[in-house]
């Protein structure tokens, strides 16, 4: 009576909608927080700011790397509505501490890393409701979904915090984060099937599935899996030091103002979310999952380049257009990894995936801020540096670092493979079945003669 009480919780059947809607609320409520954590940051440790961000990210990602494979296995047995309800709870729950006590604040943003996965529980979830064929499209709209909470926020937040003071910002912040537990708790309905969660209810959670490291050296078992993380590292890596010190580098180095900063956002989010929605489709359709990934590591590559050697405005706007259309790779590597998991295996082999961008979310700000760090790259208040300081330095040293390490990404991505491969044996099944995506089966790009298989729409299978 327990496990059908809580099926028949939330409102409707469980949809893309749900995963929408959650991932909204939880990235505008800390896109509201861009500029207030800026002057935070600056005003808790004036000297080393960006050394410093990059350490606080830096913990929190190595911490969701150590969590992120335990938190998909227990998905995947207990259900995924229970841990969305997790992980967006301690992720916003160092909010309301920024004005309270900003050393707490900082503290709980790092320590909030092991539950800081929301994304690979939505992505199981959006796994759940989908086939293999509108999993890609559903990717791309909660990615687009992400990217459109980030278009309006940071613009909100910075309007406020100049008219009404940060202490607004952050009480606004906090509400919308209690409406996205309330609408967990009240709207969102579990999407892992009855069936599988009756069949594995009380199952054990060995040490095994749960070690990060173990997940690692299980990837190796399986070359498709094995090339395609390679390239989330590669790729992700200078992607995450670019996100924890991007804003800040706009302001101190390229001299533009808070409301320009808002603006490029805007644009860049605006873009993003075409990019991701309409763009993602197409290419889909028509060049297929591997070149689409491909053609988002040639973006990411030139954007990192541009912004590398830009040092002036128009260069960081023409940039920012390009890393739009970069933003298409991580919809495309989610859809490709999970067309090689098993149904009861979504939670675990997304919580891979993110426990690899954990991991770069804790080296990527490390390896920025002290690259910036070495080549004395420092805010000196929030101002900005002298024309006759600039002229010392390199523009960007970092983003130059990063789209070498994307170089390497989109080598290592040439080699994963075309055309999937046979169905696995149930003998070849069973000696699988403890690796960590289950039987490897992909499926055929989508437009291709082959886009619809009938063995993936059997549920035995």
């Amino acid at each position: 009576m327990c496990v059908m009480f809580q099926v028949q919780q939330g409102i409707g059947k469980p949809s893309v909608y749900h995963a929408v809607v959650v991932i909204f609320l939880e990235f505008f409520a800390w896109g509201l927080l861009t500029t207030p954590m800026l002057m935070v940051l600056h005003e808790t440790f004036p000297k080393h700011t960006f050394l410093i961000n990059g350490l606080i990210q830096g913990v929190k990602g190595l911490l969701s790397f150590m969590s992120a494979p335990l938190i998909g296995a227990l998905s995947d047995v207990w259900g995924r509505r229970s841990f969305l309800l997790v992980t967006v709870f301690f992720t916003c729950a160092p909010i309301p501490l920024m004005r309270l006590s900003p050393w707490w604040y900082f503290a709980m943003i790092s320590v909030s890393g092991a539950f800081s996965v929301t994304f690979s529980v939505i992505f199981a979830y959006i796994a759940d409701v989908t086939d293999v064929r509108e999993r890609s499209t559903a990717y791309g709209l909660v990615s687009a979904t992400f990217a459109a909470s980030l278009v309006t926020s940071p613009a909100i937040g910075a309007y406020l915090s100049a008219s009404y003071g940060d202490n607004l910002v952050v009480l606004l912040a906090t509400l919308i984060a209690l409406a996205d537990i309330c609408f967990i708790l009240l709207a969102v309905p579990e999407s892992l099937p009855d069936k599988m969660r009756l069949n594995t209810w009380g199952a054990p959670i060995s040490w095994e599935q749960a070690d990060p490291f173990a997940s690692l050296r299980k990837v190796g078992q399986d070359t498709t899996v094995l090339l395609i993380c390679i390239t989330v590292f590669l790729s992700y890596l200078p992607e995450a030091g670019q996100y924890s010190s991007f804003f800040l580098y706009l302001r101190q180095v390229i001299n533009f103002s808070p409301k320009t900063i808002a603006v490029f956002i805007g644009v860049v989010g605006i873009l993003s979310i075409l990019a991701q929605t309409l763009f993602l489709t197409l290419l889909m359709r028509t060049i297929g999952n591997k070149n689409t990934v491909l053609l988002g590591l040639g973006f990411q590559i030139l954007q990192l380049a541009w912004y590398g050697l830009g040092s002036e405005p128009w260069m960081m706007w023409a940039a920012g257009a390009v890393a739009a259309m970069s933003s298409i790779t991580f919809p495309a590597v989610s859809a490709l990894v999970s067309r090689s998991a098993d149904p009861d295996k979504q939670g675990l082999v997304q919580g891979m995936i993110t426990g690899i961008r954990g991991l770069c979310n804790g080296l990527g700000p490390a390896l920025y801020g002290f690259i910036f760090f070495l080549f004395n790259v420092e805010l000196s208040g929030i101002t900005t540096i002298h024309k006759t300081e600039r002229n010392t330095i390199i523009p960007g040293p970092p983003f130059l670092l990063g789209a070498c390490t994307v170089v390497v990404a989109f080598v290592v991505a040439l080699f994963i493979p075309d055309h999937p491969t046979p169905p696995a044996t149930p003998c070849q099944t069973c000696k699988s079945s403890a690796s960590l995506a289950g039987a490897h089966t992909n499926t055929p790009l989508p437009g291709s003669d082959e886009d619809f298989e009938p063995l993936l729409e059997d549920s035995n299978v």
